[in-house]
């Protein structure tokens, strides 16, 4: 089972484990990480779910596809490193991986 390490705006961290094929914004919700709004529910048409991808982990994802990148258009304070965690499916090369949230998803 993959680890999301998710680091809030202030520092607190959550170390949560998450099913392979889940997205890491599904492990979010039903770890009950704040900070992660998922108000679309995964469907990747809203951008509450963003999140900054820690650089040692952006060659290990999927490329963002047209639909996640319109959706980032829109999303607050937006990053080399942003990605919409409803897109990142968890694998088992993404154990351990490190995603921090913005704080205007608080």
């Amino acid at each position: 089972m993959p680890k999301i390490r998710f680091i809030l705006h202030n520092g607190t961290e959550h170390v949560v484990e998450g099913e392979v094929g889940n997205s890491a914004m599904q492990t979010a919700i039903d770890n009950m990480v704040p900070g992660i709004i998922a108000d679309c529910g995964g469907n990747c048409s809203c951008a509450t779910c963003h999140g900054y991808v820690d650089p040692a982990w952006l060659d290990k994802l999927a490329p963002i596809s047209e639909s996640e990148a319109a959706m980032l258009d829109g999303a607050m304070r937006v990053e080399d490193n942003s990605r919409l965690t409803c897109q990142i499916s968890l694998t088992a090369e993404l154990d351990g991986i490190v995603i921090r949230l913005p704080i205007s998803q608080v």
